[in-house]
């Protein structure tokens, strides 16, 4: 708090007014891992395509690496967010990605208070080893019905 002296000799104390993330600098990785946790919360996504570093360095370190496929612009006070997907076989894509955006807009802003401007869901491609095993499971009931 300042003090500044009025006419008659008195001091006034004066509020300083700080905006909400004045001073406080936000990692674009930070925000990448938030936007992915929200993502993977999103039913019909397989996973993230993040290409072929991300693969080996998730490989090398062991650990899962919550940014992947995830791409972040962060300027003062707004983000702009690039979220590359894959889909699950049978899941109706606008859906997924209108949930995708309403969860990373809302995660990221709750938790950063950066104004999200984008959110731009990337299809790279869909999963299709979740039909190939459900086709699987109904040949082999099919298969055990007919020996009865």
């Amino acid at each position: 708090m300042e003090e500044e002296k009025r006419e008659d000799g008195k001091a006034v104390e004066l509020e300083e007014i700080k905006t909400e993330n004045e001073g406080i600098q936000i990692s674009d990785d930070v925000v990448a891992v938030i936007a992915g946790v929200a993502v993977s919360e999103v039913p019909g996504v397989a996973g993230m395509s993040g290409g072929f570093a991300g693969g080996i360095s998730e490989v090398l370190s062991g650990k899962k690496n919550l940014a992947k496929g995830i791409k972040v612009e962060v300027t003062n006070t707004q983000a702009k967010i690039d979220v590359n997907i894959i889909v699950e076989y049978g899941s109706r894509i606008p859906d997924v990605a209108f949930e995708i955006q309403n969860r990373v807009k809302k995660a990221v802003e709750n938790m950063t208070g950066l104004e999200v401007q984008e959110v731009n869901v990337h299809v790279q491609g869909v999963n299709t080893d979740s039909a190939r095993g459900e086709n699987k499971q109904e040949n082999m009931s099919v298969e055990t019905n007919n020996e009865e």
